[in-house]
């Protein structure tokens, strides 16, 4: 749907908006849930539930296997997902190159913790892609704590997964090419 006399970025807005409230997948499709990474819908299927029936997808998530059931007029609020596109690729790239050493703060770990967990619950691949950055400068000047340590695991997993999956290759070459923007900031 074309919006005539908005502004370009307005016009963008409401039709990802558009596009949000009528996303559906179909089987084979790769999404992303928020915190749990690409995934195919392998089925749709029926269930009665409170003596109901609705349709759920039934989503295997690629790095681990698990199987999500998500109802199909729920997608929206679990934050479901497209994969990003390959054109895209660059503006994640530019979040984890952006103002690097600026993101690091004084928090105690346990505020940076819940703070970073709010993030990659969004499902965004930006947020994804600032609690990377900010955790892979933080470890260079202090010990990771544990949970640090495991966000900081979760969110390498999450980036390298949907950006290999929008590139169409490995995650090694992935990382590469993250780890090369942090030793040419430019």
């Amino acid at each position: 749907m074309k919006h005539t006399g908005l502004n370009k970025k307005m016009a963008s807005k409401i039709e990802n908006a558009e596009q949000k409230k009528n996303r559906k997948f179909k089987v084979g499709d790769l999404a992303v849930y928020p915190a749990h990474g690409v995934g195919r819908i392998e089925a749709i299927e029926s269930r009665v539930v409170n003596e109901e029936k609705h349709d759920f997808y039934i989503m295997k998530v690629l790095e681990n296997g698990m199987v999500i059931m998500i109802p199909t007029w729920n997608v929206e609020s679990v934050r479901l997902r497209n994969v990003i596109s390959k054109k895209e690729i660059p503006k994640v790239y530019e979040v984890i190159k952006k103002d690097q050493e600026s993101h690091i703060d004084n928090q105690t770990w346990n505020r940076r913790y819940r703070e970073y967990m709010d993030k990659i619950k969004t499902g965004s691949i930006y947020d994804v892609a600032e609690v990377f950055r900010d955790l892979y400068y933080l470890k260079f000047t202090k010990d990771l704590s544990f949970g640090e340590r495991k966000l900081f695991d979760t969110a390498t997993s999450l980036l390298l997964s949907e950006l290999s999956t929008a590139r169409n290759t490995d995650e090694k070459t992935i990382m590469s090419e993250i780890e090369s923007l942090f030793e040419n900031p430019e």
